[in-house]
């Protein structure tokens, strides 16, 4: 039985260089919680606003990763046998307690999604936090075949997972970006429209605007997405690549009379909620109807450059970090 592992550790508030890589003691288990074995675990830009101080009640050291997959190494008091293989997302992992950016991971029984599947751990490891959260603010849109979505913020993982899944249920999709060399992947994910998003006003494909629009972008362009939604449709807030507050909000001014805004948290699919929906995830992914985006793939040796990675915008889709490869990096 081994008595330790090794983790990728923040230790302060800081740039990428804050993240170092020690030999920890093994987690002990106890009641409601069990040892994972984390294969792989997705990283997200919430972990960079962790990482650099900006998560209120974060101490450090602490071990960042709001998900991760692999197999249950013991199961304590849960259901759940060893070997299964499993998904946790959110519900404070790396925050409250040490997440995924780990060889283990004890995380409680609560935020456990069991799932069967043949998919490789890495690319497993791009479905919880991006396909959760992109079918669950398409579900809160109430998309139908036929409706015009915009996503803003189109290149984003959750942005390109979102045109995936919209794609296949015949919406018709306006994506963008800022960065005309990323056109070519949204096009490959599904948009049937490119727009490029810089400072000026945004022009959509449609007169009298898209029916939808899934704002990922969120604080700096959400006003402007309810000026462009037509009359009666929907905003729906579920990232925030700008920041977490809209200044001078003035919602009787600014959300026009009959328009919609609502918002998505992925916290509302993490354990049992979502453990159904990510199944049926994995289902579409393996039949080739959702084309989930790598853009790239690091051994925990390489968590610096993973996230100065992520931090320059360089990612088109998700970066996924395998706890037990030491070697690996970006080609």
């Amino acid at each position: 039985m081994r008595t330790t592992m090794r983790a990728a550790v923040c230790v302060r508030a800081g740039g990428p260089e804050v993240l170092e890589i020690r030999e920890l003691a093994m987690p002990a288990v106890r009641e409601g919680w069990s040892l994972v074995r984390v294969m792989a675990a997705g990283l997200n830009r919430s972990e960079l606003r962790t990482r650099q101080g900006h998560s209120p009640g974060v101490s450090f050291p602490r071990v960042l990763g709001i998900e991760c997959v692999g197999v249950i190494a013991d199961p304590a008091g849960t259901a759940l046998p060893a070997g299964t293989t499993v998904a946790a997302v959110m519900g404070e992992m790396g925050r409250a307690f040490d997440g995924g950016y780990a060889e283990y991971a004890l995380l409680p029984d609560a935020l456990l999604m069991p799932v069967t599947t043949t998919l490789p751990w890495e690319v497993l490891a791009a479905l919880p936090e991006t396909y959760l959260t992109a079918q669950g603010a398409l579900d809160a849109l109430g998309l139908q075949s036929g409706d015009r979505l915009l996503i803003r913020g189109g290149t984003s993982s959750v942005g390109l997972a979102a045109a995936s899944i919209a794609h296949a249920h015949g919406v018709e999709i306006a994506a963008t970006t800022r960065r005309p060399e990323k056109a070519a992947a949204l096009a490959a994910a599904g948009a049937d429209h490119v727009l490029l998003d810089g400072s000026g006003s945004l022009r959509t494909p449609w007169p009298d605007g898209p029916s939808h629009v899934l704002e990922l972008v969120g604080a700096r362009t959400v006003v402007d997405s309810l000026r462009l939604v037509r009359r009666g449709g929907t905003v729906c807030v579920a990232g925030s690549l700008s920041g977490w507050q809209v200044p001078d909000f003035e919602p009787i001014a600014m959300i026009p009379s009959g328009t919609r805004l609502t918002a998505f948290h992925s916290d509302d699919l993490k354990g049992a909620a979502g453990a159904a929906v990510l199944q049926r995830i994995v289902r579409n992914v393996e039949a080739g109807v959702y084309r989930p985006n790598i853009d790239a793939v690091f051994g925990l040796d390489h968590i610096v450059a993973a996230h100065r990675h992520m931090e320059d915008n360089r990612a088109t889709g998700k970066v996924v970090l395998l706890p037990g490869d030491d070697h690996k990096a970006l080609p």
